[in-house]
């Protein structure tokens, strides 16, 4: 007998210290407006995505968790505060920009919109230019990222990060 193929994602934080991998169709992928999620995320909103229940596996370290309220624990990572996850009683939600592919964690439902701020439906007409395109910042010429690879690892840090 095979198995059903299952969808299968990865990420983890900016520095790499914690990672994780989830096996299943994510619940739910929303994006919320709620003045909680603001600060949590330092954000306009949080995008989440919710693992199946036991899909979610840390493969390297875990959040650690504040608890925001009295029903939900906010999971980051402690050595470089990225937000990793909202965790509530219906389940664990994982930051999207934390996947390996964020690209293919699309949002389908906003939450919280009696606090979305009132500019954020405005932001798609700004104008738009490359990182590298930021003549105020000449240091981007030679940046030199210590940002973990959108890819699992072995080990982490490398050794040379100078």
């Amino acid at each position: 007998m095979s198995l059903p193929n299952k969808p299968v994602y990865t990420g983890g934080c900016q520095c790499g210290a914690v990672r994780f991998r989830i096996e299943g169709a994510l619940t739910s992928v929303s994006i919320c407006h709620c003045r909680m999620c603001q600060k949590a995320f330092g954000a306009f909103y949080a995008p989440l995505a919710t693992a199946p229940e036991n899909g979610l596996v840390w493969t390297r370290g875990e959040p650690k968790r504040y608890r925001s309220s009295n029903h939900v624990l906010r999971g980051f990572c402690a050595e470089c505060g990225t937000p990793l996850t909202y965790e509530a009683p219906d389940g664990i939600a994982l930051a999207i920009g934390a996947f390996d592919d964020p690209a293919s964690v699309a949002p389908t439902k906003q939450w919280g919109i009696e606090a979305k701020l009132p500019y954020v439906d405005d932001l798609a007409p700004l104008s738009s230019e490359r990182t590298e395109s930021d003549g105020a910042a000449p240091f981007l010429a030679d940046l030199k990222s210590f940002q973990h690879p959108d890819h699992d690892t072995e080990s982490w840090p490398p050794k040379d990060r100078t």
